[in-house]
């Protein structure tokens, strides 16, 4: 049977015998309601104990006490225990037998731990030590009581013994470790212990016990905790663990051992805490390397002083100059003619770190110049360099070299697994790296291998989080863009991005308006190279008028027109801009509703059939048509009532439609699958009177949140959702 570890005061003093009587008086549940009750108090040193009447005048400490026994002579008073004391003994009466036997095991428990702190406070001969840690483990696992402090308090014992003794050997150490072993099965290890098993760890990486012992430990921390702000040793152990793997003749191949053990063998990981535990390994470890330069670089030009190029010497220490060089021509790219020219960029030298830095591009001066000049710039236009220029140039030490290569494969491990790649992503959208990792040319080459895999992936909520986490910070996607620091390639990682976001943002002309400021030279450059992706990009600028340049778009036309696919795809713009006009044309008729089981192709084809510039309402109910309509109904200019009802159009039309169609009226989506993701989009439209959600997947938060920022809404029907 197992029990609770009582604490201070859960102990009732029912019988007494006082120490010159054998018994004095037997204290009735009677006699307990007409006094306070009185409690055994189970603190650090005593037991606090009753007199017939009231309490003893003094306490008993559990040093004092010589035994504790269940009573079992004949007649003896029912549920009772004897505790033997100098002089003679205290009887405790429990109300049952469940009761009695708690007390019991408590009592030995405190008992006997006091014990061997005393011992163990005191070590003599460590063989003699170490038969009493393991006395004081198998004390620990056979005890009925169900405590945390039961296998905490012996932890605890021994983490004070090693931090208290500093000569033992390494055989000592191993001894210990594997003694102590079985109690860190369910219990995570004290700080000081964790400390031990670091230096274990770093002294001793190829020892057995880095393997047997360590890993089951290192598993369940990884599983179980949740903070490692509040145990910061934890995730030290973690770390030096890892490496201690990796130090293992087969290397990275026992971590990718290791990191698929703690994934598991289906494809969901059925631990939700092991992904950012280990993400958390990995950024610490990461920051830790290059911990030496951010130190030295406290007083450094802060990135304001970096962009505009000047310096305050009196606010900075002596030694961290930041030195300016003049432009240089002989630097000015004979591909940038095509973009944007560049200046040869300056240097910033603090240390041993030399950062090589260019101006951005006309475009990027123009919007900081619209933004204002007295605005902090971001970090990564800080950093902005050429993929023809060395970017940081930073010695790292042998140590720190392997710590950054093995967590940064680690990373690169993480997301080949599709379950956790969206978290992963998530996670790493706030770039949580220093900016001298951003700026070393070694860490963003291998971490390219990342940022690939999120681009690749499919899913919205994995390669949406390639944008920045909020609005005026850069991303991952302005890192790795041509002219970006981490751009080590001809564009090839941008246009795969590119390509991606194109297909799932539903802020497409916005979008496109971002890459026309920043980005439309590496956008014209590769299209120029006959990159289908940037080709098509160029034309939907043309498009939808992003442009609003003359000179700019004939530039824009040339470039389409100079590769065979550029001008395949011009070709086709063309026809779609002259339907477009026949179909915006004035006249046709103001209603329309379309048979049921109508088809996207069918809506197309009907529309392309003459002109629908007068078209103010169109039903598509009880149709086949889904979100792919949404390009043909953005083209009706005069569109205010548009009824979906029962129809499989979804968010991704419900996105473009928000962003173009905004003096639409009256909107229907009554039995459609369209959810807050898309719902949410709502908001753009301003001009909405009347919507129909009924039978949608809207929340309460999403209703509340429409009604907040559409102030002409006066018609809405949530019936049969979650707003009902």
């Amino acid at each position: 049977m197992r029990y609770k570890l009582l604490q201070e005061g859960d102990i009732q003093v029912c019988v007494i015998r006082h120490p010159r009587t054998f018994l004095s008086k037997i204290l009735t549940s009677k006699f307990l309601r007409r006094w306070e009750p009185h409690h055994l108090t189970l603190a650090d040193n005593n037991v606090a104990s009753a007199t017939p009447t009231g309490y003893m005048e003094n306490s008993i400490s559990y040093s004092a006490i010589e035994d504790v026994q269940l009573l079992s002579w004949e007649n003896a008073p029912k549920y009772c225990l004897q505790l033997t004391i100098p002089g003679g003994t205290v009887l405790l009466q429990a109300a049952n037998s469940y009761l009695r036997d708690q007390w019991f095991h408590s009592l030995q428990w405190k008992k006997k731990i006091y014990k061997y702190k005393k011992v163990l406070n005191n070590p003599g001969r460590w063989e003699v030590v170490l038969k009493e840690i393991r006395t004081l483990v198998d004390m620990a696992l056979s005890s009925p009581l169900q405590d945390e402090s039961i296998h905490q308090a012996p932890l605890e014992i021994v983490s004070k013994l090693l931090s208290e003794n500093n000569n033992l050997t390494t055989q000592d150490h191993e001894s210990i470790i594997v003694a102590i072993a079985p109690l860190l099965e369910n219990n995570h290890p004290p700080p000081d212990l964790c400390e031990f098993f670091c230096k274990h760890c770093r002294e001793r990486p190829r020892s057995m016990v880095v393997i047997e012992v360590f890993t089951p430990v290192v598993q369940r921390i990884l599983k179980h905790n949740m903070d490692f702000g509040k145990c910061p040793r934890l995730r030290l152990f973690t770390q030096e663990y890892i490496l201690a793997l990796n130090e293992l003749n087969a290397g990275m191949e026992v971590v990718k051992k290791f990191i698929h053990s703690m994934h598991g063998p289906t494809g969901q990981c059925p631990h939700p805490r092991v992904l950012p535990n280990l993400v958390a390994v990995c950024l610490a470890a990461i920051y830790s390397c290059y911990e030496e330069f951010i130190n030295s670089r406290d007083n450094s030009p802060s990135l304001k002083e970096i962009r505009n190029g000047c310096q305050q010497q009196c606010d900075r220490k002596p030694n961290l100059p930041l030195r300016l060089l003049h432009t240089n021509p002989d630097l000015v790219s004979q591909e940038a003619t095509v973009t944007e020219s560049r200046t040869k960029p300056p240097i910033v030298t603090s240390n041993e770190i030399h950062v090589e830095m260019e101006r951005t591009n006309t475009a990027n001066q123009k919007m900081t110049a619209n933004a204002g000049n007295d605005s902090e710039p971001n970090l990564i236009d800080c950093l902005m360099v050429s993929p023809t220029c060395s970017t940081m140039s930073i010695e790292l030490s042998a140590q720190a070299d392997r710590i950054l290569g093995c967590y940064v494969e680690i990373l690169k491990m993480l997301s080949d697994y599709d379950d956790w790649r969206p978290a992963l992503a998530s996670l790493l959208q706030p770039i949580p790296f220093p900016k001298e990792a951003l700026a070393h040319e070694k860490f963003t080459k291998e971490l390219k291998y990342v940022i690939q895999r999120f681009a690749e992936d499919l899913r919205q909520e994995v390669h949406s989080c390639l944008l920045s986490v909020r609005a005026g910070k850069d991303g991952w996607f302005q890192l790795y863009s041509p002219g970006g620091v981490a751009c080590d390639d001809d564009g090839e990682l941008f246009a795969s991005m590119v390509h991606i976001l194109m297909g799932s943002c539903y802020k497409t002309k916005k979008f496109l308006l971002s890459l026309a400021e920043n980005k439309l030279g590496p956008c014209m450059l590769l299209a120029l190279r006959g990159n289908q992706t940037m080709v098509e990009i160029l034309c939907l600028m043309l498009e939808y008028n992003i442009i609003e340049n003359n000179d700019t778009q004939l530039q824009i036309i040339s470039t389409l027109e100079s590769t065979d696919v550029g001008k395949r795809m011009y070709e086709q713009l063309c026809d779609r801009q002259r339907e477009l006009k026949e179909l915006q044309r004035k006249g046709g008729p103001t209603r329309l509703t379309l048979p049921s089981k109508s088809t996207d192709a069918d809506l197309a084809r009907l529309l392309s059939s003459g002109s629908f510039g007068n078209l103010e309402n169109l039903s598509l109910a009880f149709t086949n048509v889904t979100s792919a309509c949404a390009e043909h109904l953005i083209k009706l200019p005069s569109l205010k009532q548009l009824n979906l009802w029962s129809t499989q159009f979804g968010d991704a039309g419900l996105r473009l439609l928000s962003e173009h169609l905004t003096m639409l009226q009256v909107l229907n989506l009554c039995e459609t699958p369209v959810t807050d993701a898309g719902l949410l989009a709502l908001s753009s439209m301003k001009s909405l009177c009347s919507l129909n959600m009924n039978s949608t997947k809207l929340s309460a938060d999403t209703y509340e949140d429409l009604k907040a920022k559409l102030p002409n809404l006066k018609e809405v029907d949530v019936r049969y959702t979650e707003a009902w």
